[in-house]
């Protein structure tokens, strides 16, 4: 099978966990981060201290009690993370009838998504999949990418997600504007912000920058560099 690669928008949209053990937990942190809500995880032991910690978050509800086929009514995600091979199961069909995304973590190919293994850097997200033929060749490559892309590409977002808006707000030619982005992205600034060279980065947005938003550089670097 051959997966179509999106990124989802969770924000405010309902989420539901069946099972949160050890690998349902990080199921659970990870859409809670990308600000799924309401998320309701149902399990019926007692919630361990990672799970209360999350619990304690908005939007965030833990049940103690066993899954009930109402508990998908308005859901848009689903995550079957149980010990329970044929709960799993059961909820995945319930889901396929419904038209709800499913992931069955015991199970990825009966499921309707898969969740691939990931390399984050602020707001940089790299996605790995081999399509469950070679866990071990994804895993090499993760670490690849990790080691390749630092902490730096976080502090460049960072950066981007500041200067972007009043660039735009110039009111600039489109081209203009693309100009500047691609030669901002090609730029030593990668290299600044890893050495935590702030005399580069400045003199590079200097270089770059319109001279009416130069004024603006002590602002823009402020704790990146």
């Amino acid at each position: 099978m051959r997966y179509y690669p999106m990124f989802v928008n969770l924000e405010g949209r309902a989420c539901l966990v069946v099972g949160a053990g050890q690998v349902g937990l990080r199921k659970v942190l990870s859409l809670a981060d990308c600000g799924a809500a309401p998320l309701t995880v149902i399990d019926r032991r007692e919630p361990d201290e990672g799970l209360r910690e999350l619990a304690a978050r908005p939007g965030v509800k833990v049940l103690r009690r066993d899954f009930a086929e109402s508990d998908l009514d308005g859901v848009f995600l689903v995550i079957a993370a149980t010990s329970d091979a044929g709960l799993n199961r059961r909820i995945g069909a319930l889901c396929r009838e419904r038209g709800i995304l499913c992931n069955m973590v015991d199970a990825p190919g009966e499921g309707s998504f898969i969740v691939p293994s990931s390399v984050v850097r602020g707001e940089l997200s790299i996605a790995i999949s081999t399509a469950g033929q070679s866990p071990a060749l994804t895993k090499r490559i993760r670490k690849d990418l990790q080691d390749r892309f630092g902490e730096e590409y976080a502090r460049f977002l960072a950066l981007m997600s500041r200067l972007r808006p009043r660039v735009l707000a110039q009111g600039r030619e489109t081209e203009a504007n693309s100009a500047l982005f691609r030669a901002l992205a090609g730029s030593h600034l990668l290299e600044a912000f890893r050495q935590g060279d702030r005399p580069l980065a400045e003199a590079e947005l200097s270089k770059l920058l319109p001279a009416e938003l130069h004024h603006l550089i002590p602002e823009l670097l402020d704790g990146l560099a």
